[in-house]
């Protein structure tokens, strides 16, 4: 194995101001293993921090945080983990499991992961999928779980409830195949007609293509026969007054996204008639991760990857995410 490694790394905020350079790769510390990273999924919120847009830039930044890969050694005391086991990345650090994460937990995403190698604590690790290949359990640890989380774990969705997704990237995809897993009716929200073709395929039950059915909201009670949807998945953040209108009394909505801005706009009015529940998420803790990867070796699940790019093409593959993609894009590392 090398003493250098190759890692992506910007030293100021744009797609354009990212290089491959040359690094010492790193040694696992006491508790720590090495992992030969094989697969990055790309995510929304790693596009918005490179660009700037998501909290303070640091000088130099190595993107990536959700990745799959190969251990390769191990620190001392490691108990979990033995060279040779197929890994994915967790995203909070210190929670295990429970209601909430402590206060102690990280506030911001690991970084780093776009790299021929990456150390990482034993706790922030869980054995991949037996069913997918490396770009497929990629996508797991901040995508598929987050739509677990807030479908499964929190709202304990059940066959003959419905769910509304809004969109058709990787966290929406995920949503659709888990809820319809589970026997729920769901409805997807996009403003492409030819998405909206493509996702009922997953399991939709119905498409509303925004742009030519602006209501979308009272679209969703016509086709509840004016109940309204037990749970909305919020992507897009801002104002939630048609997300509201959408569900029934006592319904759910999981704001998740803040595509539309990170003020949340509403009438207190409707949460009170309507006795809503809104419920704020970001990802979910270990033990729900292992669970969900369980569920989807289980069903054979198989996430939606829009495109797979090579560990040269990065900026194509963050300009790709920019433009928005169906499902997910990851970054295949090969040697």
């Amino acid at each position: 194995m090398s003493d250098v490694m190759k890692r992506w790394e910007a030293h100021r905020p744009g797609i354009d101001a990212l290089r491959v350079e040359e690094v010492v790769r790193p040694e696992p510390a006491p508790g720590e293993v090495l992992v030969r990273v094989t697969a990055v999924s790309l995510n929304f919120r790693d596009l918005a921090m490179l660009e700037g847009s998501l909290g303070k830039w640091s000088g130099v930044q190595s993107p990536g945080s959700e990745m799959a890969g190969e251990v390769v050694a191990v620190g001392t005391g490691v108990t979990r983990f033995a060279i040779g086991d197929k890994v994915i990345s967790v995203d909070i650090r210190h929670w295990i499991d429970g209601p909430a994460p402590e206060a102690d937990t990280n506030t911001a995403p690991f970084l780093g992961r776009l790299a021929e190698y990456s150390t990482v604590p034993e706790d922030l690790l869980v054995r991949a999928p037996a069913s997918l290949d490396a770009a497929a359990a990629s996508t797991l640890s901040v995508a598929g779980l987050t739509a677990w989380f807030a479908l499964v774990e929190l709202a304990k969705v059940r066959a003959g409830e419905t769910v509304v997704v809004q969109g058709t990237g990787g966290v929406a995809l995920f949503a659709v195949q888990f809820a319809a897993a589970h026997g729920a009716s769901v409805i997807v929200v996009s403003g492409s007609k030819r998405k909206l073709e493509r996702v009922k395929a997953l399991g939709a039950t119905h498409g509303i293509d925004r742009s030519e059915i602006e209501d979308w909201d009272s679209h969703v009670l016509k086709l509840t026969g004016g109940r309204g949807a037990d749970h909305v998945l919020e992507m897009g953040g801002g104002d939630i007054t048609r997300s509201l209108n959408a569900i029934r009394v006592g319904g759910r909505i999981s704001i998740i996204g803040l595509l539309n801005g990170s003020e949340l706009r509403a009438s207190i009015t409707t949460i009170m008639f309507k006795r809503a529940q809104l419920v704020g998420l970001g990802v979910g803790h270990r033990r729900a991760l292992q669970d969900m990867i369980a569920a989807i070796d289980h069903l054979k699940l198989q996430p939606v990857i829009d495109a797979v790019y090579s560990f040269d093409q990065v900026p194509e593959a963050f300009a790709h995410v920019k433009r928005g993609a169906f499902g997910k894009v990851v970054v295949r590392i090969e040697r």
